[in-house]
């Protein structure tokens, strides 16, 4: 189950043993034990020391952790070297504002007699399902707040990410040791499904992150929901990038270009729907058609290539039958190229009407699709047409237009002329069937947390 197969050659280079079930005990008993032992009893700002070794172990092993994930996904090398580095970044943001984030909350009674305030403390075990797509940054925004809140961690990662996974376990075993922590404030798990259901039902487990697709997110929630445990999904996304006014067409186009073909097309939160207003269109089509498919497929581990090949062979069937399917529905190709192994060429479609499948579908990868509207109100019913709302792009000469935009879109996130805009103090998440919750910044420090409040009798 859990194999590292390079998309870009189809070799499967290391097949790694799934968990056992005693293994699995043994693990829950593990993170259990780090968190009544360790977890609970030391300082946020001791748990912040570790998160900050943690990144700088990323930090310090960045060009190895880079390769990993060009074998196992297949993203450019320059764009992997990126993710180490914003994954190191998130871990120190964390080690940084933790204890300031985390300080008692007083509240004024209105009696004014005596004092309370509320304290924040961790819940205990939580078990994260990662994605294949951003191995060590997803891990980064669910594992580095929740450890300093003094939460501990078991980490299924994808099956197509062991190595990655096997990587940042040991970057926490080198910190755990080298700060006197025990090793079970971050286990690892080869786990199978059942094998997650089964921690999921452990009363030792109080919650649950799963970064997926709707159908993980919703048979994890149903699971979590059926044991009474808080869950956090961050699921698919199909998020508009609005175009409604500019005085630079050509700055517009590439960056509704770098927020489609980032990651090789496969991040939830990219500009997927191009919805541009009557009078840019045409010229907008143009151009936009011209940069994308200017960015070809190539070998990955180049410095200069921008686009790999889609992580699997699955994932490649998958898009191509999409894309198929909208042709036959009877959307307008205004370019493709022919797909060869797991390098899938940017392709770009228009003329999608509701009554085709593509209209509500998310595609994972290069594939763009062009819409024309006629006004602002039609650009945000199309925008908000979609049973996703996890992020969205509004590009506006008009502040105020921008704003007004902003509010009546459904998503958890809108980026004003701006794209690739993440930071780690950011918070990231959606709404509708793109989840609920929130990773990054403050917020991801308020997810699986006790407030517990406190009173003292005057």
């Amino acid at each position: 189950m859990y194999a590292v197969v390079n998309p870009a050659t189809g070799e499967t280079v290391r097949e790694y043993p799934t968990i056992t079930d005693d293994a699995l005990q043994d693990a829950i008993a593990s993170a259990d034990s780090a968190f009544r032992t360790w977890s609970r009893r030391v300082s946020v700002a001791d748990r912040a020391a570790l998160i900050a070794r943690v990144a700088a172990l990323h930090t310090e092993r960045r060009e190895e952790l880079a390769e990993i994930i060009v074998r196992e996904m297949g993203k450019p090398i320059e764009q992997a070297l990126g993710e180490v580095d914003f994954a190191a970044a998130i871990y120190q943001y964390y080690a940084d504002n933790g204890e300031a984030f985390l300080a008692d909350e007083k509240i004024e009674l209105s009696d004014g007699g005596g004092d309370a305030f509320v304290r924040r403390a961790g819940l205990g075990v939580l078990l994260g399902i990662m994605p294949w797509n951003f191995p060590y940054y997803q891990v980064a925004r669910f594992a580095g707040p929740n450890v300093v809140v003094g939460n501990t961690i078991l980490l299924k990662h994808a099956p197509q990410c062991p190595e990655s996974a096997a990587a940042i376990a040991d970057i926490f075993a080198v910190a755990t040791e080298e700060l006197g922590a025990p090793t079970g404030v971050y286990v690892n798990v080869y786990a199978t499904n059942d094998q997650a259901a089964t921690i999921i039902a452990d009363p030792r487990v109080q919650g649950v992150s799963v970064t997926g697709s709707e159908r993980a997110g919703s048979a994890v929630a149903e699971l979590a929901g059926r044991h009474l445990k808080k869950v956090v999904l961050e699921l698919g996304g199909s998020d508009p990038f609005i175009l409604l006014s500019t005085d630079d067409l050509d700055s517009a186009v590439q960056d509704a270009v770098n927020a489609r073909i980032d990651n090789n097309g496969q991040s939830c939160n990219a500009a997927k729907r191009f919805i541009v207003l009557d009078e840019l269109f045409d010229e907008f089509q143009q151009k936009f058609v011209d940069a994308f498919t200017a960015s070809q497929p190539a070998d990955p581990t180049a410095d200069d290539t921008v686009l790999g090949p889609l992580s699997s062979a699955a994932a490649t069937a998958r898009l191509q039958e999409q894309l198929d399917r909208a042709i036959a529905q009877g959307a307008t190709v205004l370019a493709k190229g022919e797909t060869t192994g797991n390098f899938f060429p940017p392709a770009v479609i228009t003329d999608v009407t509701p009554e085709m499948d593509a209209f509500h579908e998310e595609f994972f990868g290069p594939v763009a699709a062009l819409y024309r509207v006629s006004s602002e109100e039609e650009a945000v019913e199309l925008a908000n047409d979609t049973p996703f709302g996890l992020g969205s792009y509004v590009y506006t000469t008009d502040q105020e237009q921008a704003l007004r935009v902003a509010d009546q879109i459904d998503a958890g996130m809108v980026w004003i002329n701006v794209v690739l805009g993440d930071a780690a103090e950011l918070p990231f998440g959606g709404v509708k069937r793109s989840g609920s919750g929130r990773e990054m910044g403050r917020f991801a420090l308020e997810e699986f947390v006790n407030k517990k409040l406190i009173r003292i009798a005057g």
